[in-house]
């Protein structure tokens, strides 16, 4: 328990330093006087440039972060595969294409439309879940038809970007595709955030259920769990979680993924503690892969979903090839 706890804080700890670091640090270079102006006088243009530009987009990284770190956690241990993550359920593709078909059809002019389609594409993404999960009991059926459904998702994303018959659409389709908080606010933090909470109930619901299938899972129904209510929980904590981060950010790789994995020795395996950790982990990657991607000497902003998976392929290369060096020992 003081181990869990010790690792919490420390995640906390270090999320607030990132936080600070990603709003003193930036492409405009401040002195020290404008830091002060800004401290002392919020409505000041230095102010503006940390409390109106930076300070939300630090915000909105975490909570993307952390919604990508926590809808992995729940995926591998609800298909007991350390491969999962959101997008091979398929509920990024779906929100994507949720977010793509608004875009193309004109409604970015319309505040917080883009979003809204996102958001229902995850909704119906997580409810075909849901529907084949009360039908089918092997994890691997519900993997299988995941790939399916991201796959056909990405397909119909490719089609609208194909025939959009506007090039700013389809410049603003591959933005959103490529993922990124540049420009974000504290309304975009506003749509996150009561997603995140939803996420995290629910979340927290299915967290003795997980923690009892590692059992397996006939010990665990054996033990009481009820597999249909567990396997609903999860889904919808994944769905929502996920489709808050597309719906805000994007599509952003590898996240949720990653997170879980490099806390996982800490908890011991333990999928139920593993979920809180994971979303901190996850929200403290993105807040550093956000402020990396905006310091990095280039003529243009790297998006971050090319930064994450730039970065965090190899490391997650090094990670694979660490256990495997455990597990043949």
């Amino acid at each position: 328990m003081n181990r869990h706890l010790g690792l919490n804080l420390g995640l906390g700890a270090a999320i607030l330093l990132a936080l600070v670091g990603a709003v003193v640090f930036g492409e405009t270079v401040l002195s020290a006087a404008q830091y002060g102006q800004a401290l002392a006088d919020p409505a000041s243009g230095p102010g503006e440039v940390l409390w109106q530009v930076r300070a939300p987009r630090a915000v909105c990284a975490l909570m993307v972060g952390a919604a990508l770190g926590l809808a992995g956690a729940v995926l591998q241990g609800l298909l007991r595969n350390p491969l999962a993550d959101p997008g091979v359920l398929g509920v990024s593709a779906t929100a994507a294409l949720g977010a793509a078909g608004a875009i193309v059809l004109g409604a970015a002019a319309i505040p917080g439309l883009v979003e809204s389609a996102a958001l229902v594409g995850a909704a119906l993404a997580g409810l075909l879940l849901v529907a084949i999960a009360a039908r089918v009991r092997a994890p691997e059926a519900l993997i299988l038809f995941g790939v399916a459904l991201s796959s056909f998702a990405g397909a119909l994303t490719a089609l609208i970007f194909n025939l959009s018959p506007s090039p700013i659409a389809s410049a603003e389709v591959m933005n959103w595709l490529l993922g990124s908080v540049q420009n974000r606010s504290w309304i975009d933090v506003a749509w996150v955030a009561p997603a995140l909470a939803v996420a995290a109930v629910f979340a927290a619901g299915a967290s003795p259920g997980l923690r009892m299938l590692t059992l397996g899972e006939e010990a665990a129904r054996a033990s009481g769990l009820s597999m249909g209510r567990m396997r609903v929980l999860a889904l919808i904590a994944s769905a929502v979680a996920a489709g808050a981060a597309v719906a805000v950010a994007g599509v952003i790789g590898f996240v949720g993924l990653a997170a879980p994995h490099l806390v996982r020795a800490a908890v011991r395996g333990d999928p139920g503690r593993l979920l809180l950790p994971s979303a901190l982990a996850g929200g403290l990657m993105l807040v550093l892969a956000d402020l990396a991607a905006r310091l990095a000497p280039t003529d243009q902003e790297l998006k971050l979903g090319v930064f994450t998976a730039l970065v965090g392929a190899p490391l997650f290369a090094l990670i694979a090839w660490r256990a495997a060096r455990e597990w043949r020992l």
